[in-house]
């Protein structure tokens, strides 16, 4: 059988035919054929916001072209890689997701996040400087290293950071979220394999958890990580966790909480204008987006709460420039910035979402179960996380009190959906338009 790179390179070539030499350079000449196996064709590409255009605006010329030249049907994925890595595998999340899935990356290292793409400043200079220490030199000095703030100020960043450094010095590594921990102990109860899943932990030099606000009110799992705690600090193992909040705020037990304040705990504050300028310029040379450094002063001069809206902004203002064939504009970046003014209602995207879908708020917010209910439910986690930057926990309190894990799994369908549905894109996109338009 021939291999899966002669079969790209020959799909290359006949797309080079096929789209003009702007989008071609653009969107396919870094790209690899990674693997070919059960009717699944593997794109390799250098980053999500490749991956998600590709997915919407190519999907089909991009199939059909390998269909001919493999002489069989297929489906497509497109999977973010390392192009330093010889080793790429595929993620072993929802294969619908189109390679992109954050979760399914997230446990091998996201090789997007590395501390050479960090942006340090005043923000965030000493959480930088302590995770740099610890993945260099683990289990010495700040232990455990508790990294704290708002959502999308970068600390699962420097968790993916610290974890690549430290591999890549041989050491032995563990990430998890707290949400996965919880569920993987929940299930190791069930099935009376407690011991197995604990000595997990035992041969880490280190272990990275994210989000451990999650434990509030799990009082069986954070006893179980109290002890897992204790045999890897008592190993010399370095613990690195982050929170929403300080160590003092975790509604945690007292025994766990008096662990967590035993080294340092820095926080991660909102970036500053000059942190927030840097973070554009590289994130539009990554993206090789065509636009001013007047256009990112006046995006970057804008009090965005944290770096996942700017990340948000300059994705949403290159995929403009592309429909439009031409760079970012300074009237592009006004007509964001107005858009963005008015955001903060949170009703109204709940009554946006109802209206679209023919129903009352009330219908999602109550315990109906039929479809269509359900996919607005979904959409309205979807569209209160990326437009007004909700919190899960937040979004479950106004969608019924529904709790976190939930709210999680409702944005996930979305976005694993959003790869391969055209017509739920279409749906976002008019939902986003009857939002900006009502914020006037």
């Amino acid at each position: 059988m021939e291999s899966v790179e002669n079969i790209w390179d020959k799909a290359l070539g006949e797309l080079q035919l096929q789209v003009n030499k702007s989008n071609y350079d653009t969107w396919l000449r870094d790209s690899r054929g990674l693997t070919y196996r059960d009717n699944n064709f593997t794109i390799g590409v250098r980053n999500t916001f490749v991956a998600e255009w590709l997915t919407k605006r190519m999907y089909s010329l991009i199939k059909k072209t390998l269909v001919a030249i493999i002489g069989q049907d297929i489906s497509v994925q497109f999977l973010v890689y390392d192009p330093g890595q010889r080793d790429v595998r595929l993620p072993a999340g929802n294969p619908a997701d189109g390679g992109t899935s954050t979760k399914a990356r997230l446990h091998k290292g996201n090789p997007k996040y590395s501390f050479n793409n960090f942006v340090p400043g005043d923000c965030n200079r000493l959480a930088y400087a302590a995770a740099m220490e610890v993945a260099e030199n683990p289990g010495h000095r700040y232990n455990p290293l508790f990294i704290y703030g708002e959502p999308g100020q970068g600390k699962t960043h420097l968790l993916h950071a610290i974890k690549r450094l430290a591999m890549d010095n041989g050491w032995i590594v563990g990430y998890i979220t707290a949400e996965q921990f919880t569920s993987e102990f929940v299930l190791a109860i069930k099935q009376n394999q407690v011991e197995n899943f604990r000595s997990k932990f035992r041969d880490l030099k280190l272990l990275l958890l994210d989000d451990i606000q999650f434990f509030a009110s799990k009082k069986q799992t954070q006893q179980h990580l109290f002890h897992i705690f204790n045999e890897l600090y008592d190993n010399n193992g370095q613990i690195v966790i982050t929170a929403n909040c300080a160590p003092r705020n975790i509604d945690v037990s007292n025994n766990l909480k008096s662990r967590l304040e035993w080294g340092l705990a820095v926080p991660i504050e909102a970036p500053d204008f000059s942190t927030r300028l840097t973070i554009l310029q590289i994130k539009a040379r990554e993206m090789s987006i065509s636009v001013k450094d007047q256009e990112l002063q006046l995006l970057a001069n804008q009090t965005y709460g944290n770096i996942r809206q700017l990340e948000g902004a300059i994705i949403y203002l290159a995929a403009q420039a592309n429909l439009t064939g031409r760079g970012i504009t300074t009237e592009m970046v006004n007509n964001l910035l107005i858009s963005r003014e008015g955001k903060g209602n949170k009703k109204s995207v709940l009554q946006i979402v109802a209206g679209y879908f023919q129903l009352r708020p009330e219908d999602i917010t109550g315990k109906s179960r039929n479809k269509t209910t359900v996919l607005a439910r979904q959409v309205t986690s979807y569209v209160m996380r990326q437009e007004e930057d909700l919190s899960f926990a937040e979004i479950g309190r106004i969608l019924g009190n529904r709790n976190h894990a939930t709210i999680m799994h409702h944005y996930n369908r979305v976005v694993y959906s959003l790869h391969t549905s055209p017509a739920l894109q279409y749906k976002l996109l008019d939902i986003k338009r009857q939002l900006d338009s009502s914020r006037g």
